[in-house]
């Protein structure tokens, strides 16, 4: 049986799998990042990590046919190295070659998001597609690009930054340096932080039974007012999901993928958000008279990154 090391390298948590021929997990682990720090320490854990989803797998480590990374940041999968990723501390760290040092398996090295985006484009929502875009909704809004089944990844591997897109010109600032970016509206924390605006401008919204301090607001607090009738959690909504449908649109009238999936966990709330997403983009995409894209959830959750990393060496 052949099979690779897939490891998701996130700010918080390193998480690793073994993925056999047929993109299925066989054994997972899952140990604390503890960033930032030393980049040969996380490697270190990342080591480990491999070898302790190897021992639940029953399989021998150095019997992979490869291993593959998805790091936060602007990785290079041509020279292995990380040029910077700002949580993790890292900046211009060899990546792949410390790894290869570590458990002696060829690696290759990824974006997260784009590992994760090529994930559901050969096992999840997008396996059917030649082309196609996943955005994930989280504390930011990460995206990749797969273009005939390959990541896309632009000039040095620093593009598909797909959540730096300015859809309100002068708009809220964005960690990056920019103003209105797609990341500063449609990010679950975009969507906390308009919650939390909204309360504290209507001190009766009900809103407030739902949460008695503005520290307890999350993604789902203004979805929960929308269906208590709260007309205050019923604007956020519509808001927010206008803003994602104005991003959603801009990216489907340029790339036309055949599938555009949404990750996080903002989409369990399934077709509620995703409905007047879709009715969005049929009204606003350009020659809409066309075979529509297929907007849905991605499938793979968090599997996503470590199905995409180990897969990478298809690549």
């Amino acid at each position: 049986m052949k099979f690779s090391i897939g490891i998701d390298l996130g700010g918080t948590n390193i998480a690793a799998g073994i993925v056999d021929e047929n993109n299925r997990i066989l054994g997972k682990a899952s140990i604390k990042t503890n960033a930032p720090r030393p980049a040969a320490e996380i490697v270190r854990d990342m080591a480990e990590a491999a070898r302790l989803a190897a021992e639940q797998a029953g399989v021998c480590l150095k019997d992979a046919v490869s291993c593959g990374i998805g790091t936060p940041g602007t990785a290079d999968p041509e020279t292995g190295i990380v040029a910077y990723a700002n949580n993790l501390g890292f900046r211009n760290t060899p990546l792949q070659q410390m790894m290869e040092e570590a458990i002696g398996v060829p690696t290759r090295i990824e974006n997260d998001a784009n590992a994760a985006a090529y994930g559901e484009s050969i096992a999840g929502a997008a396996k059917d597609a030649k082309n196609a875009i996943m955005i994930t909704l989280g504390t930011g809004v990460g995206g990749g690009i797969i273009i005939n089944k390959r990541v896309y990844g632009g000039m040095d591997n620093a593009g598909a930054e797909l959540g730096h897109m300015v859809i309100e010109m002068d708009g809220e600032p964005c960690g990056c340096g920019r103003k209105g970016c797609f990341e500063s509206y449609g990010s679950a924390t975009a969507l906390i932080n308009q919650t939390r605006k909204a309360m504290e401008q209507n001190p009766d919204s009900a809103l407030w039974s739902i949460c008695p301090t503005l520290e307890e607001v999350n993604g789902k607090t203004a979805f929960d007012g929308m269906r208590m009738g709260d007309p205050v959690g019923t604007e956020v909504v519509r808001r927010y999901i206008e803003y994602l449908s104005v991003g959603t649109a801009n990216l489907v009238n340029i790339f036309r993928p055949e599938v555009f999936c949404i990750g996080g966990g903002i989409c369990k709330e399934g077709d509620t958000l995703l409905g007047p997403i879709r009715e969005y983009v049929k009204r606003e995409c350009y020659n809409s008279g066309s075979a529509g894209t297929r907007i849905c959830v991605a499938e793979l959750g968090n599997d996503a990154g470590i199905i995409g990393a180990a897969a990478l060496y298809r690549m």
